[in-house]
């Protein structure tokens, strides 16, 4: 029993240490622009079962339980959590922040669409708007130019991109953001970078304008950035108690390792 002990307390110990990896990361990135954070899920393993609920003692009787002793844990998901996160006013007329349900539309470098959270928008060289950097930027989708004498951009809330032009005092449209979303954005493949890809357990996109009521798309805020939904106390709270647990599981390693030590030591008699 002893040795089950060891492998036992090593599966939580191994499980822990995932859930620690997973805390870490979260911290790391709260102050990722859009990033959602993540939550270790676990699971129980197999049991051992020494006798079966229901088994008949020795007084020919039902026992009303039966004797099982788990054999560890494991990690069964990693969830990411797609609340919200907080509203960082920036003022900024190229950052753009999704308020609800929804994701950005941009092409990865082989030209498949990806999407993501963050709304921090650049103008390339080709005056093409993209994601991220002006520089190694990824195309939104559908794509947007912007006029290169263009003095003032808008995106209105449901995606409409105009501009101001010399001499003119109306504002011209110059393109449409349409935003993305999933019958269930937990099934996203994340790819760093703030992008996901979809998966057939996301399901396929649902594509509209901003603020589309029949696919229940959130709207567009300008100037704004969605911060991090990541709570750092909470964070911190999680870390010192799977800190804790891992000690635990450690110790059941220890006295385990005693209790072979002693059977060994008592085979020399």
């Amino acid at each position: 029993m002893s040795v089950q002990t060891l492998y036992t307390a090593a599966t939580g110990m191994e499980s822990l240490e995932t859930k620690l990896d997973v805390i870490a990361n979260n911290l790391a990135n709260v102050n990722t622009i859009g990033f959602k954070k993540g939550t270790a899920n676990f699971e129980d393993l197999f049991y051992r079962h020494h006798k079966m609920p229901g088994s008949v003692n020795a007084q020919n009787e039902l026992t009303p339980t039966g004797i099982s002793v788990g054999l560890g844990s494991r990690v069964s998901s990693v969830q990411t959590d797609f609340r919200q996160g907080a509203f960082r006013q920036t003022n900024d007329q190229l950052d753009v922040a999704i308020e609800g349900d929804g994701f950005f539309q941009v092409l990865d470098s082989s030209g498949d669409p990806v999407y993501s959270r963050a709304g921090n928008f650049s103008i390339n060289a080709d005056g093409n708007l993209v994601l991220g950097s002006a520089h190694n930027g990824r195309l939104v989708n559908p794509p947007i130019n912007i006029p290169p004498e263009a003095t003032f951009i808008e995106i209105g809330p449901n995606g409409t991109v105009s501009v101001q032009q010399p001499g003119q005092t109306q504002l011209a449209n110059v393109g449409q953001i349409q935003i993305a979303n999933f019958i269930n954005p937990e099934g996203l493949l994340k790819l760093g970078e703030n992008l996901y890809a979809e998966t057939e357990s996301s399901g396929p996109a649902n594509i509209s304008d901003p603020g589309d009521p029949g696919i229940g798309l959130g709207v567009l805020r300008q100037g704004t950035q969605e911060a991090s939904n990541v709570e750092p106390v909470q964070e911190l709270v999680d870390l010192i108690t799977t800190q804790r647990s891992f000690e635990l599981n450690s110790q059941a390693v220890q006295v385990g390792d005693q209790i072979l030590q002693l059977i060994a030591n008592l085979r020399r008699f």
